[in-house]
């Protein structure tokens, strides 16, 4: 169907989309998505009973209802309750914060909306809007395509056909479907449909079925609860079978049994792990980085080596044309020089000319500025030329379109066939790297030798350098190397796009942090250099290397000279693959930056691939574990101190877990090895499990990362969770609250008092010292912690914690059910001067170790 027949279908005009409040009617019909099978609340809450310790806790309830035991069947209940409830929400939390982050990553487009070229949310689009799409776009919705400009789109999803389709209005299906990716050109279409409609709808349960896949740090984690299963089973049926050897009765050890499994085993970890992980990525995300995949999250905290672009990620990416050689002459377009100069010389009116016709933005005015649509440096000319008064929508009425060769990084220019409607003369416009468009170039005003001066010396001033040429056309060049061969060289555009203000601190933090950055350009050797220069990127000998001189490199020898780079300039994106892969080989964790359609190999090769929020192209976002979203060096550093101390956070909780755990496990299995009473009673097991393993260990994920974070050096990849001595540190630990709790048990049974007192006493003095002892756990590895302030979390843990203690103490309806007694103020003495010894030993152990590594 002719395109204007379905423009007049949709009541949609081409020039200006559809009208405000069509667009508003058609958004109320229903959003541009694909249907997700929606988290069913109820089903969430339940898979909370289907976890192997909760079933064996509702065993036991059986067991003691049929006994006869109500009490003990309702307090386990109520607990196992407890512990349902506050594994859903952090399940549940977890999720919703994951949809969240998906929908913040979700694609953007550009839209004709009342005759303005805006960026929206591809989910906001409706049937008749006019969409622009360009190579390393995913097409938003399907299409009816028209004025497209050397259109080819990859319809793999739907035709299995891997090379790209050439596509224009003419053809027999002249459509683009949603989800396909655009490899070359561009071109304009009309919204035909949306979501569920479109031809990726059709297919999209199946999409709907795949599952979010375990990161490899919960998969090693699952293993080792697996083990901790194994060998916390054994123990618990030792401890039973012995106590049943000694006389005591079957249902007391059977249920002394089962409690300490629940207690011994972490079943809480992989929940608590999982919202670790998305409170992290939302602290990431307020330092405007968007983690598109989890594994990324862990991988940041290795990261050795981080690639960066330098336009618009090292630099402000906000281009101003500042200077022009033309003619043999220097014009500049700032300020008060621009005054002095006077009226626009001719040739500098034709170079601007040149430059806003042979250019693929658009200027949007907004209020009192002026907004730039598409590529910056387009933009910058498009701002130089309308000083002179050379609107471009002007320009374009006198010289018409006939032909369009967009940029692309691998030619470095672009080029347009126009013919002036005025003379009806025809002309081929080109712009592009000043070493480039020389040697396509027969004649150069003013001299080649002085062009070239100019072009070095501007370089070395961190000027990004435009070559514009052009040449008459009787007839309209049959191809794209006739349209840009024996031109006329108009002059040079010096282009300013001052660094970023973060960019040095954050450049020194990475070498703090033993992470070493590399500026990648594709500009000049001496505007990189001076460049890394301004932002304070220290370059050695052999720092600085071109993407010719990589060419001539074989991969051996460009693997042993990797690691010396600091610049890589006129660099092609073909070479930040071969960059990659040979860090790759030395072993670094390589973080890599990338916008363009080309940039996406290099970027899912990277072990932590990062594509541009604002100027990236959407297959590059999808091929990122990491968005940026303000195209901001200073984003990575930051995700990369976030990537840290989530690890950490992780560390921090598995340590305070399993070393609690391990200290009621030893505190039964000594009394049962050393033949005393039961110390704990399987409700009191199951009442610490429920004080100390939840809040504070939730808490624990949310510390803030302290001092001295990034003055680590990276971490090992394959380094294990219980790495430097961790393990270790867990079982002594452990060890210690077991023989502190059994000696307060010991000491209270000696002086005459009933079991009970003695029971008492070991449960406040162990949920005691595992309360203090979270304390502890904030600490870093050099004994560095910031004040309890910093983790407000903690603090209510703690209080709400010791608060659950104090009820059954003091609560007589409490009393009953738990077997406890009233502690005075000598027994709290007691309990907490006791609970201070691990804090005291661990603070010893920390000073030993730094006096052993200072030797």
């Amino acid at each position: 169907m002719n395109i204007k027949l379905v423009a007049a279908k949709l009541h949609t005009d081409l020039e200006t989309g559809l009208t405000r409040e069509e667009r508003q009617r058609r958004l109320r019909a229903g959003a541009n998505i694909l249907e997700r099978e929606k988290t069913n609340v109820a089903l969430v809450f339940l898979s909370q009973f289907a976890d192997t310790m909760v079933l064996m806790l509702l065993a036991a309830t059986l067991v003691s209802a049929v006994l006869g035991e109500f009490a003990d069947a309702l307090t386990i209940m109520i607990i196992v309750i407890l512990n349902s409830v506050l594994g859903f929400i952090q399940e549940f939390k977890a999720e919703r914060s994951l949809e969240a982050l998906r929908e913040l990553a979700a694609p953007m487009a550009q839209v004709l909306c009342f005759g303005e070229v805006k960026l929206l949310p591809a989910a906001e689009l409706v049937p008749g809007d006019i969409v622009f799409i360009k190579a390393g776009d995913r097409v938003p919705a399907d299409l009816q395509i028209f004025d497209t400009v050397n259109l080819e789109i990859d319809e793999s999803p739907f035709t299995g056909e891997s090379l790209p389709v050439a596509k224009d209005e003419d053809s027999d299906k002249p459509y683009a479907y949603m989800g396909c990716l655009v490899t070359r050109g561009r071109s304009k279409g009309v919204v035909v449909a949306t979501g569920m409609n479109t031809e990726m709808g059709k297919i999209a349960h199946m999409l709907g079925k795949a599952e979010q896949q375990p990161t490899p740090l919960q998969r090693r984690l699952s293993r080792l609860g697996n083990t901790l299963v194994v060998i916390c089973t054994v123990i618990c049926l030792v401890v039973a079978a012995a106590g049943v050897l000694r006389g005591e009765p079957l249902y007391k050890m059977f249920m002394a049994g089962v409690s300490l499994a629940v207690a011994a085993i972490p079943e809480g970890l992989p929940a608590v792990v999982t919202l670790c992980l998305t409170f992290g990525l939302q602290r990431m995300l307020r330092r405007n980085a968007i983690a598109r995949k989890l594994p990324a999250v862990e991988t940041l905290g290795c990261a050795t080596v981080i690639c960066s672009d330098k336009t618009g990620t090292l630099t402000e990416n906000r281009m101003t044309a500042e200077r022009v050689y033309a003619d043999g002459k220097v014009f500049s377009l700032t300020g008060e020089e621009l005054k002095q100069n006077g009226a626009w010389e001719q040739e500098l009116t034709w170079l601007l000319t040149l430059a806003a016709v042979c250019n693929g933005a658009v200027l949007q005015e907004e209020g009192k500025g002026t907004t730039v649509i598409g590529d910056p440096t387009d933009g910058a000319l498009l701002m130089a030329a309308a000083k002179a008064g050379l609107a471009r929508g002007r320009l374009l009425q006198r010289y018409q379109l006939l032909k369009e060769h967009p940029f692309e990084s691998r030619r470095k220019m672009m080029s347009v066939v126009v013919r002036d409607v005025e003379t009806n003369v025809g002309y081929s416009f080109v712009k592009g790297a000043p070493e480039v468009l020389l040697s396509r170039c027969s004649s150069v005003r003013g001299q080649r030798a002085e062009t070239e001066r100019i072009c070095g010396q501007w370089a070395k001033e961190a000027y990004r350098l435009l070559a514009v040429a052009w040449k008459e056309c009787k007839f309209a060049p049959a191809n794209q190397q006739q349209a840009e061969s024996d031109l006329v060289l108009s002059g040079i555009i010096a282009l300013k796009d001052p660094p970023r203000p973060q960019v040095p601190e954050a450049i020194r933090r990475c070498l703090q942090a033993g992470i070493k950055p590399i500026m990648i350009t594709g500009d000049h050797r001496e505007t990189a250099m001076a460049i890394a220069e301004r932002i304070g990127l220290p370059v050695g000998p052999g720092g600085v290397v071109t993407g010719q001189e990589l060419e001539a490199m074989s991969d051996r020898e460009l693997e042993e000279k990797v690691s010396l780079f600091s610049v890589c300039a006129r660099v092609y994106p073909r070479h930040k693959m071969r960059i990659v892969q040979a860090l790759k080989r030395r072993g670094h964790v390589v973080a890599m930056t990338g916008d363009g359609v080309n940039d996406a190999p290099a970027v899912k090769e990277a072990d932590i691939g990062i594509a541009m929020g604002i100027s990236g192209t959407e297959v590059t976002k999808e091929a990122a574990s990491l968005v940026l979203a303000d195209d901001n060096f200073a984003t990575i550093v930051a995700a990369v101190e976030e990537g840290r101390v989530i690890y950490n956070n992780i560390r921090r909780f598995i340590r305070f877990l399993l070393t609690c755990n391990t200290g009621e496990v030893f505190t039964m299995f000594f009394a049962i090895l050393l033949g005393f009473p039961l110390p704990l009673r399987a409700i009191q097991i199951l009442w610490v499990n429920l004080v100390t393993d939840g809040l504070p260990a939730l808490a624990l994920s949310l510390e803030p990362g302290g001092e001295g974070i990034m003055e680590q050096p990276p971490r090992p990849r394959e380094e294990s969770i219980m790495a430097r001595g961790m393990g270790t540190d867990i079982f002594t630990t452990g060890l210690f609250i077991g023989v502190l709790t059994l000696a307060v048990f010991a000491y209270s049974l000696a002086g005459g008092q009933p079991l009970m007192y003695g029971q008492t006493m070991a449960l406040a003095t162990l949920i005691s010292i595992q309360l203090i002892f979270s304390l502890d756990c904030r600490k870093n590895e050099d004994g560095k912690t910031s004040g309890i302030r910093s983790n407000l979390w903690l603090a209510g843990a703690l209080l709400v914690s010791y608060g659950l203690l104090l009820l059954v103490l003091y609560v007589p309806a409490l009393r009953m059910v738990f077997g406890t007694v009233a502690l005075s103020l000598r027994d709290w003495g007691i309990v907490i001067v006791f609970s201070l010894l691990p804090l005291l030993a661990q603070s010893f152990l920390r000073r030993v170790r730094a006096k052993r590594v200072r030797r």
